[in-house]
């Protein structure tokens, strides 16, 4: 028996929830597989958003489990926005690593047609250490990603971290020597922008003063213009993008994600 960390309880391994197991469906069909203690791990994680009434905000989740591409780009929340992986990538049982050089993940999801920049957040969960480079752990944008550009960076090569929503002059940050843990940066339906690690609020700012841009979201590095640039070389154990969440939400968020990877034994 599973006990949530919101009080719901999880009797059977599989079967329980339906997204769950539309979810372990296309990882097979995709040609991958999962062991049962990642089944474990994923209908905990979908019961406990949907107890926090955090599940609605997702377009998408990558959990990141399976060890393998075919598993790992599966969507959690829907069979839409099944992603890419391109360049070189690590699959292991703690996550996925891009090289630094060539790997990033296409998420499939396109910023200005499924989000609102008043309402919009970007979520990775970190395992590793790094700033190698000029990293962008995830976002979007052109000319260098100084236009309508969309990202999240956990920890920069100038040892700061960085939120921006639809940004061309403003961004959001602080200092950060250590990339590892959850972070969600987000706009919530007001002109501020926050990001959080773990549980806490990390840094707030304004909301950017461009557009959202019609390219499609990039994990390990950023698509700029539709190229991918400035790559990382963290290992993800989570990715997210949805709608915008409350401080509430977000410290949910951080509290069923760190009791996912706990069960997986993968916790920073």
């Amino acid at each position: 028996m599973i006990i949530a960390t919101h009080g719901i309880i999880a009797s059977q391994m599989s079967g329980i929830d339906a997204d769950a197991q539309a979810f372990f469906d296309r990882v097979t069909t995709a040609g991958g597989s999962l062991s049962n203690t990642e089944k474990t791990a994923v209908i905990q994680l979908v019961l406990d958003l949907k107890g926090y009434s955090i599940w609605s905000k997702m377009k998408a989740i990558y959990p990141m489990v399976g060890a393998s591409s075919a598993a790992c780009a599966q969507n959690l929340k829907s069979s839409s926005f099944t992603g890419t992986f391109s360049g070189g990538w690590t699959y292991a049982s703690t996550g996925v690593r891009p090289n630094g050089s060539t790997g990033f993940f296409n998420t499939a999801l396109n910023s200005s047609t499924n989000l609102t920049k008043t309402s919009t957040h970007l979520c990775v969960y970190v395992r590793n250490n790094s700033n190698t480079g000029s990293p962008y752990d995830m976002g979007n944008g052109s000319g260098g990603m100084t236009t309508d550009a969309t990202y999240l960076i956990t920890r920069y090569s100038s040892n700061t971290a960085f939120i921006g929503i639809a940004d061309s002059s403003y961004a959001t940050s602080a200092s950060s020597t250590d990339s590892r843990g959850f972070w969600c940066g987000t706009t919530n339906g007001s002109a501020s922008q926050i990001l959080y690690r773990n549980s806490s609020s990390f840094a707030t700012g304004t909301a950017g003063s461009g557009n959202l841009a019609n390219r499609n979201l990039y994990l390990g590095a950023a698509n700029d213009g539709g190229t991918a640039f400035f790559f990382a070389d963290k290992e993800y154990a989570l990715c997210s993008i949805g709608d915008g969440l409350s401080g509430t939400q977000a410290s949910n968020f951080y509290t069923a994600v760190q009791a996912f990877q706990t069960t997986l034994s993968r916790q920073v």
